[in-house]
């Protein structure tokens, strides 16, 4: 048992830091740009042909939400391929595995961040809004100088266990053939017929791998708190 952790773990940990931890980072950092935008759209006053952007940023909300994610992965990979338009797509949209990866998990994190997002937004008293105009300053002006920051100590810790999730989530990347952990731990029991040993370790080395994620989160969430205090 021994000699089969020693030869597979540098194995697993290789997949987990070529691809786990980027497909998660990438996808993470993608996401949360699609989730301030939907979140601002959603939130947005604007009225006349602008409240078709708004229905679309709902339904694209609801579509990602109300799907299981391993569904949405074989769209993307598998499905898209068949998606053929004369003069545009002629021959359909096919992807590699790992940008398959990210644009399945970057659309799927900023559907539910932005909720996370326009929550946070929305908790911010209206009178800072009125306070920052009072000073001659631009909407714009004052979400990022005054309404982010403050909605940034409220999204952090609901964010922080979405990339944490994300992190897990990963393991279905093995379902359109990208080498991360899981796939390689699958590979490797198929050769050692050591299943319930292989799977075992692949889950202590994510648990690893979240809980130091989970310290992470807290140092963050005191710096950003003592930060908010003391400005």
């Amino acid at each position: 048992m021994w000699e089969i952790i020693r030869t597979s773990l540098p194995q697993l940990l290789a997949a987990g830091f070529k691809y786990t931890i980027p497909l998660a980072l990438i996808s993470f950092f993608f996401g949360l740009i699609i989730a301030l935008v939907t979140a601002l759209i959603r939130l947005s006053y604007q009225r006349g042909p602008f409240i078709l952007l708004k229905w679309f940023a709902q339904f694209y909300v609801w579509l990602f939400r109300s799907t299981p994610l391993l569904v949405q992965l074989f769209i993307v990979f598998f499905g898209l391929p068949y998606l053929r338009i004369k003069g545009i797509f002629p021959h359909g949209i096919k992807l590699e595995p790992f940008t398959a990866g990210i644009v399945t998990f970057s659309l799927n994190t900023g559907a539910y961040a932005s909720e996370t997002i326009r929550a946070a937004i929305s908790s911010v008293a209206k009178g800072q809004w009125e306070a920052g105009a009072a000073i001659g300053m631009t909407r714009l002006q004052i979400l990022w100088r005054i309404i982010i920051p403050q909605a940034l100590q409220v999204a952090l810790p609901p964010l922080s266990n979405s990339f944490i999730s994300l992190v897990k989530d990963t393991s279905l990347a093995a379902s359109i053939t990208i080498m991360e952990m899981f796939e390689v731990s699958q590979q490797i029991a198929a050769a050692n017929y050591q299943p319930l040993l292989m799977y075992t370790l692949v889950a202590l080395i994510y648990a690893v791998f979240t809980t130091v994620l989970t310290i992470i989160q807290h140092y963050l969430e005191k710096r950003l708190g003592s930060q908010i205090r003391i400005s």
